[in-house]
């Protein structure tokens, strides 16, 4: 077992903290790469045993010395703009840093021809990496079941709105991402150039995932489904990621969901990780204090 620490980089968001907590509890020395380093997330990452580099994925003499003496990092960038700098800053560092292995989390709608300036950039992303020659997995996540945490209160008022209608997707959960991230960190050479689409375990559509819900609380939410236009205003004003950005990402992934993009199931994580994703009803009952 070498050493050396992994850089997990968004390690106080729900992927990297998750990653963060999985390989400190198999014995693994982490270094947590965020933005403040004297804030509660930090300070909880480093009670928990992580070493804490303070840096911006923008700035590349920031995370230059952040990755000497790493055997492998995860790289996770939101959906804001400057991920291709930030790859390409990212990729160069770790040449330089001899960095064994990357693992990329992309986006399942990611490729040459989407719409969302997010998903495109995250296909260049990609494409920076291979270009680089480093040791690179790409891993492209269908939508999050933590998409539900964002309307926890329309969920609490018992009314979601979202432009879903018959089409489907497995909600995958962050942890579950996270466990897929750990693996490859801890056994690269099998995962080599590879990219993994990762899924669930069940489709389905958003009015079924909320009857689900509805059903799992013990109260009636009613799904309304609402225009892509009224859909972007949401995109606009959620107090979340409120920009301008974020709103075209969630317009265009909303037709690319109508469109397929998002569907499917399959084993990946389960012969990766050797355990079954988490479904809907776990997740939910596992966060049941958001919704209630």
């Amino acid at each position: 077992m070498s050493s050396k620490p992994f850089l997990i980089t968004g390690a106080t968001g729900s992927i990297g903290r998750n990653v963060v907590e999985f390989l400190l509890e198999r014995g693994r020395k982490v270094r947590a790469f965020v933005h403040k380093g004297e804030n509660n997330q930090s300070s909880q990452l480093r009670q928990l045993g992580a070493e804490i580099a303070v840096g911006d994925l923008l700035d590349f003499m920031t995370i230059r010395p952040a990755l000497d003496g790493i055997s492998g990092a995860s790289f996770v960038y939101p959906i804001v703009p400057g991920i291709v700098d930030a790859t390409a800053y990212f990729a160069q560092a770790a040449k330089e840093a001899a960095v064994s292995i990357v693992v990329n989390t992309s986006q399942v709608s990611a490729r040459r021809e989407a719409k969302s300036h997010a998903a495109f950039n995250h296909w260049m992303a990609e494409r920076i990496f291979d270009w680089s020659g480093l040791t690179v997995t790409h891993l492209r996540p269908t939508f999050f079941a933590e998409w539900f945490l964002y309307y926890a209160q329309n969920i609490k008022d018992g009314l979601v709105q979202m432009p879903f209608g018959e089409s489907k997707h497995a909600p995958i959960a962050a942890e579950d991402v996270a466990r897929v991230i750990v693996s490859i960190l801890e056994n690269p050479s099998a995962h080599k150039g590879k990219t993994y689409q990762l899924f669930g375990p069940k489709e389905y559509t958003y009015p079924e995932a909320v009857a689900e819900i509805s059903a799992i609380l013990g109260h009636k939410i009613t799904y309304e489904r609402i225009s892509l236009e009224a859909f972007r205003e949401w995109g606009l004003k959620s107090s979340r990621k409120s920009s301008p950005f974020f709103a075209q990402h969630v317009f265009e992934v909303a037709q690319d969901h109508v469109a397929g993009v998002f569907s499917g199931t399959d084993e990946v994580i389960e012969k990766i990780t050797g355990q079954k994703p988490i479904g809907l009803e776990e997740f939910i009952r596992k966060h049941r204090s958001a919704f209630e």
